[in-house]
């Protein structure tokens, strides 16, 4: 207001002394009901912005299902925050697709990211899973963000562990056709790898095998689901649209027997 008001006094013509006190006061009402309206709009603009962006947290795997997921709650107007990943304390890998924790901290370098490591033994992962995200909702995250496709007891689970931290979970995948979802990651340039195999449902070439059109069709050859959603294999993002530059990960060449029906190869990163 006092800009327009020193550009109004110094603008008007000296010869204008006289200038009749009531159409001064007139002038001066109109930038001043201009300024306080054009401010109006801007915190209603703001306000607008403000509730459009949903602060989250996504349940990150490393794997193309949540990287995806990441990706489309952007689109639908999420701000996500941090990553979070769950750790078993008895083997150090990660629960969800036996990573180590320098490749995920390397994707999240990679994605410009905040990223926390939750470590359960197995009858303490929703405990802990729990407590994380409460420490999450004290810092503004209002939603969770996972990766699911159409199994309702994973659902039912992230629906149950979001609303004990009065959360909201968010899953942009669900009900989608499989197919649909693993095309449009490749299409949208996303690159990943298989690193992890169900020997009992695909054959171990697969492993280390980048995700593309043709192996879509190789694996739908062995019978086995294209999306991987029934545990046939298991991925890790290295690059794609939603990265600032690819993830430097070194892929090992021995496959590594798991148990009676797994086998995966080893994956390590560098981070710098």
């Amino acid at each position: 207001m006092m800009y327009f008001l020193l550009f109004y006094r110094l603008a008007r013509p000296m010869k204008r002394k006289n200038i009749d006190r009531k159409y001064e006061i007139f002038v001066l009402f109109r930038i001043r009901t201009r300024y306080n309206g054009f401010i109006k709009e801007a915190k209603k603009t703001l306000k607008g912005i403000l509730k459009m962006c949903k602060p989250c947290f996504v349940s990150w795997s490393g794997g193309k299902d949540s990287c995806l997921a990441l990706y489309k709650a952007k689109e639908q107007g999420f701000a996500p925050q941090k990553l979070l990943t769950m750790f078993s304390l008895e083997n150090d890998i990660s629960s969800a697709h036996r990573l180590k924790e320098s490749v995920i901290k390397a994707q999240a370098l990679a994605l410009g990211m905040d990223h926390v490591t939750g470590r359960a033994r197995f009858e303490d992962y929703e405990k802990i899973f729990i407590e994380n995200l409460i420490e999450f909702k004290k810092q503004g995250i209002g939603y969770g963000v996972f990766g699911d496709i159409d199994l309702k007891e994973h659902r039912q689970w992230e629906e149950n562990v979001c609303r004990k931290a009065s959360m909201t979970a968010v899953l942009p995948l669900w009900q989608r056709d499989r197919k649909d979802i693993v095309l449009e990651f490749l299409e949208l340039g996303f690159k990943a790898k298989i690193i992890v195999v169900n020997t009992a449902q695909m054959d171990m070439r697969f492993l280390g095998q980048d995700l593309s059109v043709l192996l879509l069709k190789e694996i739908e050859a062995q019978g086995a689901d294209v999306c991987g959603e029934n545990g046939e294999y298991h991925t890790v993002v290295y690059d794609g649209p939603t990265f600032r530059k690819p993830v430097d990960l070194q892929f090992g060449h021995r496959i590594i027997p798991v148990g009676e029906t797994w086998a995966q190869i080893e994956v390590d990163a560098q981070n710098r």
